[in-house]
């Protein structure tokens, strides 16, 4: 068994949390993700208990399923990853309205 690490103990906790909003069993993600039907549901277990931890090609196929950036998954903060999951689902108006809220001179360059 793999010791759990801050950023696997972050990313097992998003995954869950990820999974259970868009309604998903275990296994449904695993093998939308393209995990083998029979490994499915077992493996999601292990990342999400901290077991085993995903390369990046899993966690990209579980991002694109969940419709979440592979970045929410490792946001140390919760407030940030919630954040970057909206950004990713908003479109580039309302980005560019948002980032001439929080850096007005970012968004003066951005517009040249």
């Amino acid at each position: 068994m793999k010791k759990i690490t801050h950023h696997n103990e972050i990313f097992s906790r998003r995954l869950k949390t990820a999974r259970l909003a868009k309604g998903f069993s275990q296994k449904q993600l695993g093998i939308l993700a393209g995990i083998d039907e029979f490994v499915a549901s077992p493996r999601i277990n292990r990342y999400e208990n901290g077991i085993h931890q995903a390369n990046i090609e899993i966690v990209q196929q579980l991002a694109r399923v969940l419709e979440v950036p592979v970045a929410y998954f490792y946001a140390d903060d919760d407030e940030l990853a919630s954040v970057i999951a909206l950004w990713h689902k908003t479109d580039s108006k309302k980005r560019k309205a948002i980032s001439a809220l929080i850096a007005p001179d970012l968004a003066k360059e951005t517009d040249d």
